[in-house]
């Protein structure tokens, strides 16, 4: 009885000049209902677009604290170095030239000087390793959102 209401359904089809198919819940538009399917693509570009512009957000936020947190060893190298060459210099240098009678003063000075900066440039260096590991801020994002608004200008 089955494949006699299938074969009855494809006889009715064949008839009447229509394929079969099977309901899928969405009408076709009729002509005068176009505007409703512009008035959706034209929401849902809003919304990508308000999507690309929180994500790019973030991403930059993202981007403006990894960069806080590499300036801070950066900084702290900074004021080391200030720090240490007003200080050590002079008190090494006068120890220098104590332990060691025939040092002119000015290789005492040069002495610790050296060191010294050789300690503050290890600190900037790690800073700058950490500046040159960060990304460039949303590539991706950034391509997405020109897609977006390229395609939103056409419509």
């Amino acid at each position: 009885m089955d494949t006699q209401l299938v074969s009855d359904t494809q006889e009715h089809a064949v008839r009447s000049n229509e394929p079969s198919r099977p309901e899928s819940g969405m009408a076709k538009p009729e002509k005068g209902e176009l505007s409703p399917l512009i008035n959706g693509i034209i929401h849902d570009a809003k919304q990508l677009l308000v999507q690309q512009l929180t994500l790019f957000k973030v991403e930059m936020k993202n981007d403006v604290h990894r960069g806080m947190e590499a300036s801070i060893p950066l900084v702290l190298g900074v004021v080391c170095l200030l720090v240490a060459l007003m200080t050590m210099v002079t008190a090494a240098s006068f120890l220098l030239c104590w332990l060691w009678p025939n040092l002119p003063l000015w290789a005492g000075f040069g002495i610790v000087g050296l060191c010294v900066t050789a300690a503050g440039t290890a600190l900037v260096m790690g800073g700058l390793q950490k500046f040159k590991t960060m990304t460039p801020p949303a590539e991706k994002t950034v391509e997405g959102l020109k897609e977006t608004l390229e395609w939103k200008t056409k419509t």
